[in-house]
C-alpha cells in the first residue's frame, strides 16, 4: 500500500514539473522581450509591467512599432474597453 501511495505521489509531482517548465520558460522569455520593447520610454516599469501581462495571455510580443506581428497583443483591451498593450 506505501508503494502505490509513493508511486502516485511521484507520478504526480512529474507531471505538475512537465507542465511548471513551459510556464517558467515563457514567463523569462515575456520578460527579456518587454524589457527590449519598454527600454527606450519613459515609463518603463509600467510598460514591463503591462507588456508581460500580455504577453502571458497572448504568448508573444511585437517588435517595438509592429504590433501586426501579434494580432492578438494589439487587440487586448483593459476594463474600461481602451486597448491595453503597450
Amino acid at each position: 500500500m506505501k508503494k502505490l501511495i509513493f508511486a502516485l505521489l511521484l507520478c504526480s509531482l512529474l507531471l505538475v514539473s512537465t507542465f511548471m517548465e513551459p510556464a517558467l520558460a515563457r514567463s523569462a522569455m515575456c520578460s527579456k522581450r518587454c524589457k527590449a520593447r519598454c527600454g527606450k520610454l519613459r515609463a518603463r516599469n509600467q510598460c514591463v509591467k503591462t507588456c508581460n501581462t500580455c504577453c502571458n495571455k497572448c504568448k508573444c510580443v511585437p517588435s517595438y512599432g509592429s504590433k501586426h506581428q501579434c494580432p492578438c497583443y494589439r487587440e487586448v483591451r483593459d476594463y474600461q474597453g481602451k486597448l491595453m498593450c503597450p
